[in-house]
């Protein structure tokens, strides 16, 4: 089960309370206050880890609640700070509040929220003598640890984005040039949820690629699990837009690509001036040639061919991969720019 959106209760522990107490001890006349503070409660603290994929590792537990602080005791023995809670995320996971705003993007590794603060403890009786009050019976109870509903929202962070209809080949494809294993199988939807997996060149060069689930026409309003998909996409550098020659449900491959292209721009405008590469798939079948010609002429630049089965036109495209992620970063960071 993939799970890229889940709700939880975050409630951090209460602070311990500070203690009343007085020193008494043989030969030891009016020892005077010795009442230890209470400990801090614990926080609720959300990180993101690399190996972690989705957040199916919360399902089924909605409260979280992290330990309160004990309270102070004689002696001046101050009560333990109460234990922490982590909740580990994947990287590319949004952190929400109950209106919806954005709290925190856990954009990398290690990345850490505070969700839940706990609350402080409380002082003993000790802090309150004066030269006036030398037997205090003063004291602070602990603070309450905050509360907060979050919602948990996984957009996958991948360099390149695979799109396209169903049965375009994206899983196909996804399971040739890396280790991953989706699904697959002749009938549309066959995908539920976004794979990722690594493209490995030598030792040095690689990059992330994700098989983002078949889109259909509404997908933008919701059509299907439109949203659920295209969220996905937003974060990818480069898409590789997939073209079936012959698609099993008997549309038109120029329609298709528009239909997907104007599905992007409705969702999110600064979706199609991602760099994006045009694939035909399946180039074994005659009528490739003729579909890679025409979508040619459509949007004015090459289109590649490609066979996932035969490995034909592979390398080129991983390669060409590469160097729209090369001027992407250039992009980002441009040479010399300074750091400060």
């Amino acid at each position: 089960m993939f799970v890229d959106r889940y709700t939880i209760e975050c409630k951090a522990g209460d602070g311990g309370h500070g203690c009343v107490s007085f020193r008494r001890e043989a030969n030891v006349p009016q020892g005077g206050p010795d009442g230890g503070d209470g400990g801090d409660g614990g926080d609720i603290i959300i990180i993101a880890d690399e190996n972690i994929s989705s957040l199916t590792n919360l399902v089924g537990r909605k409260h979280w609640n992290a330990e309160r602080g004990a309270n102070g005791q004689g002696c001046l023995r101050s009560g333990r700070d109460g234990a922490d809670i982590e909740i580990r995320v994947p990287p590319g996971t949004l952190v929400k509040d109950s209106s919806g705003e954005v709290l925190f993007d856990l954009n990398h590794h290690e990345a850490r929220f505070l969700a839940a603060k706990g609350g402080g403890g409380g002082r003993g009786n000790k802090h309150f003598a004066t030269s006036t009050n030398r037997a205090p019976r003063e004291f602070e109870r602990g603070e309450l640890g905050e509360s907060r509903t979050v919602m948990l929202e996984l957009k996958l962070i991948a360099d390149v984005g695979l799109i396209g209809k169903p049965n375009a080949g994206k899983s196909t494809l996804l399971s040739r040039l890396t280790r991953a294993t989706p699904e697959i199988a002749d009938y549309p939807f066959t995908t539920k949820y976004p794979n990722l997996g690594v493209v490995r060149i030598g030792y040095d060069r690689q990059f992330v690629l994700a098989d983002i689930p078949g889109l259909i026409e509404g997908a933008h309003a919701g059509v299907g699990l439109g949203h659920e998909f295209l969220r996905h996409v937003e974060r990818t550098k480069v898409l590789v837009h997939l073209i079936e020659p012959i698609p099993a449900d008997q549309s038109d491959p120029m329609t298709n690509y528009r239909a997907i292209h104007e599905e992007l721009r409705l969702y999110d405008e600064s979706l199609i001036a991602r760099p994006e590469l045009v694939v035909v798939t399946k180039c074994e079948l005659p009528e490739a040639a003729e579909v890679a010609q025409q979508l040619e002429a459509e949007i004015g630049r090459p289109v590649l061919r490609i066979s996932a089965v035969t490995g034909k036109g592979l390398p080129d495209l991983i390669n060409r991969v590469f160097d729209l992620l090369k001027v992407a970063a250039e992009a980002q960071h441009p040479a010399g720019e300074n750091a400060n």
